[in-house]
């Protein structure tokens, strides 16, 4: 069964920093691409940023120089991290597997709230 638990949400003042970890089972997660999304109140879901199982990452023009994702093969997890946060990055965070049209697992996801 395929599970992608994603924590490290809360409440963060504007310019703070936050790490996200998404712990996978399930599945052989060095084989997978991972993407991770958010959903503002009121908004569909947007694309964040994703990692290839190459490593490689892409990150949407939002995220560019202020969030990065990595991964722990070792220890199946993926590793999003934001920065320089500001009120328009609050939302629910979520990790998925695979990227674009391919994702087909996604986590309950956390919440983040950026306060001035």
């Amino acid at each position: 069964q395929v599970q992608l638990v994603l924590s490290g949400g809360g409440v963060v003042h504007t310019g703070g920093t936050l790490r996200l970890s998404c712990e996978a089972s399930g599945f052989t997660f060095r084989d997978y691409d991972m993407t991770w999304s958010r959903q503002a109140p009121g908004e569909e879901p947007e694309y964040v940023a994703y990692v290839e199982r190459n490593g490689n990452t892409e990150s949407a023009d939002s995220a560019k120089g202020r969030f990065t994702i990595s991964t722990d093969n070792g220890n199946n997890r993926l590793y999003p991290q934001m920065e320089r946060l500001v009120a328009d990055d609050s939302g629910l965070y979520r990790c998925g597997r695979g990227w674009g049209i391919g994702v087909n697992a996604w986590g309950q996801g956390t919440r983040v709230t950026v306060s001035s």
